[in-house]
């Protein structure tokens, strides 16, 4: 199953990286953090369908992802996705997913790049949502160091449930440094350590998008969740700041926590990631023409 998926994505990638280019001004951070080569899994946060495409067309090498199965039930989806390295699986559990596990184990063994989100799902309310364990029993199953991803304004350029994406917003992806769990490959059944890995990740998401945590995972109704401020703890003991290029202006945690937050009739609060990105400054240069 991993082993077809992606064979086209070096085409998929020459025939889409043009008109993404020309209708997104799309920007990167930290891609030194992606190891040249040798097996690294690729952890983003989640807000858009069109994450699964960005995150590959920015990378200088080929990336697999885990996807849901249901998006091979759509004409839409059911060709393209796979050609860009989507390994589906069955979110209801069972041989299913761990079939794909295992051919993302499999991936990972030969020395490839594999993506997973640790949210599991998107998040509907732009929020960062509680991460699933499956990111750290691959990292300790199989070595890989895990790179920590925010993705910022994919769910501008197309938000849950719009049928078509919007042209000429920005989107920016930060590479964070990666997560080695070598000094835990003695425990990968050790539950308490696969939650404190999940959550030293999803620290990590947050520190590079500024999205407002909540500890909840995102297959579950979001809306009335409180928001919690400082949910998790790293596993290293010192705090890095996430290196930003001199173009590139971080906006201090004061500032996104200020952005509006808009309630729609279902009462469910959305906060779009855009909201985080305007609020840093752009030189001119950045800015869309």
């Amino acid at each position: 199953m991993g082993r077809s998926a992606g064979q086209i994505q070096g085409i998929a990638r020459a025939v889409l990286t043009p008109p993404f280019r020309f209708l997104w001004k799309v920007t990167t951070e930290g891609l030194h953090h992606v190891p040249d080569d040798g097996a690294a899994i690729v952890a983003p946060n989640h807000i858009s369908v069109l994450d699964s495409f960005f995150v590959p067309l920015v990378l200088p090498r080929r990336i697999t992802y885990v996807g849901k199965a249901e998006y091979l039930d759509d004409w839409r989806t059911r060709y393209l996705f796979p050609a860009m390295g989507m390994i589906p699986i069955d979110r209801t559990g069972g041989d299913a997913a761990a079939a794909a596990l295992d051919a993302a184990a499999g991936l990972l063994d030969d020395g490839e790049l594999f993506g997973i989100y640790p949210e599991g799902t998107r998040s509907r309310d732009g929020s960062l949502h509680k991460g699933h364990t499956g990111v750290a029993r691959l990292a300790l199953r199989t070595g890989a160091p895990i790179v920590p991803v925010g993705i910022i304004g994919t769910d501008a350029v197309q938000p849950p449930d719009a049928r078509f994406p919007l042209p000429f917003r920005r989107v920016h992806i930060r590479f964070g440094r990666p997560v080695d769990v070598g000094r835990y490959s003695s425990r990968d059944d050790d539950r308490l350590v696969l939650r404190q890995i999940t959550d030293e990740v999803v620290y990590e998401i947050r520190n590079l998008t500024g999205q407002r945590y909540v500890d909840e995972y995102a297959s579950r109704p979001a809306g009335g969740t409180p928001e919690v401020v400082a949910p998790v703890v790293p596993i290293r003991p010192e705090v890095v700041t996430p290196e930003v290029p001199p173009r590139v202006v971080v906006a201090s945690a004061a500032s996104v926590s200020s952005t509006p937050v808009v309630a729609d009739d279902d009462g469910v609060e959305r906060r779009s990631s855009a909201s985080v990105l305007a609020a840093r400054p752009l030189e001119v240069d950045l800015a869309l023409a």
